[in-house]
């Protein structure tokens, strides 16, 4: 397990990667995320507001994390695949003065990921939050994603691997 700590919204919060198929409680997940990849190249969107990143998002009503994910690469990235599950991380606010019982995650939650292996590309729309996709070599992720931090890059690396 690897643990890192962030600053969201002045807030510190504690990171923390578990490389587990066991997936946590369905009600504390707050987000469900993944790498997408075709032909060694990883898919990234640009969001909104936001700047590049991998697709992901929250689970809506009736849905299993792996079908949010799909909907979310689908949405985002106009790509279909298999996907598999890598883990989670858990987001941990015990330590954040900013964070209370009317916060809107819970005091600690999960965003868990994949790994999806596009079969399908789709001529992209645009029509929900992201504005164009990308393929690139995954070594330079860093140059496109802002707020790269170490559990990504642990979950990326695990990611790469986790196909052969």
């Amino acid at each position: 397990m690897t643990s890192t700590y962030v600053d969201w919204g002045g807030g510190k919060v504690k990171l923390t990667w578990h490389r587990d198929h066991q997936m946590p409680d369905h009600g504390l997940i707050t987000s469900v995320h993944g790498f997408c990849f075709h032909n060694k190249k990883l898919l990234l969107v640009d969001l909104n507001h936001r700047g590049w990143d991998f697709p992901g998002g929250h689970i809506e009503l009736n849905e299993t994390p792996e079908t949010c994910f799909k909907r979310e690469a689908m949405e985002e990235g106009y790509v279909e695949g298999d996907c598999n599950l890598l883990g989670y991380i858990a987001v941990d606010h015990t330590e954040n003065p900013k964070w209370s019982e009317n916060s809107p995650y819970p005091k600690v939650g999960y965003q868990v990921f994949y790994r999806l292996d596009i079969k399908q590309i789709y001529p992209f729309e645009g029509k929900y939050e992201s504005i164009q996709r990308i393929f690139i070599n995954p070594n330079n992720v860093t140059n496109y994603y802002g707020d790269w931090h170490i559990l990504y890059q642990e979950i990326l690396d695990f990611a790469l691997n986790s196909n052969e």
